[in-house]
């Protein structure tokens, strides 16, 4: 079969050329952009000519950070209240050995795996601080 003679057919081949020719990928997409736009209407990098301007970063941008103070906070009440029973039957099992044991534990406990982990590792790093003291 022959190459038809229709736009859209002419449109993707020239596209596959033109994709194969630049190596510009930019972004999760996989599709060649370039780095300033052209000022047409058509085409990959079509657009209004724009300079871009620095913006200086956003509050959200700080959220989940830990603040001094509140790692103090959280210190002070894990020192006046110890930890709570899962924590501790957690420590347990690492004692022993039973680290697949202890994600389970903590992941049924507190909900997610990516949580489950983390608390694991707060938790040795506690065992590792008891052992180093």
């Amino acid at each position: 079969v022959g190459m038809e003679k229709t736009p859209r057919a002419a449109s993707v081949a020239s596209t596959r050329c033109s994709t194969m020719s630049t190596v510009r990928l930019t972004g999760f997409t996989g599709h060649p952009k370039g780095e300033r736009k052209t000022g047409l209407a058509v085409g990959m990098d079509k657009g209004h000519v724009l300079t871009s301007r620095d913006l200086k970063p956003k509050p959200s941008y700080r959220k989940g950070k830990l603040n001094k103070r509140v790692a103090f906070v959280r210190e002070i009440v894990r020192e006046v209240a110890g930890y709570a029973p899962y924590e501790k039957r957690t420590m347990e099992l690492l004692k022993v050995g039973k680290e697949k044991r202890a994600l389970k534990v903590l992941k049924n406990k507190l909900g997610t795996h990516k949580r489950a982990k983390a608390k694991r590792e707060e938790m040795s790093g506690v065992l590792r601080a008891q052992r180093t003291k």
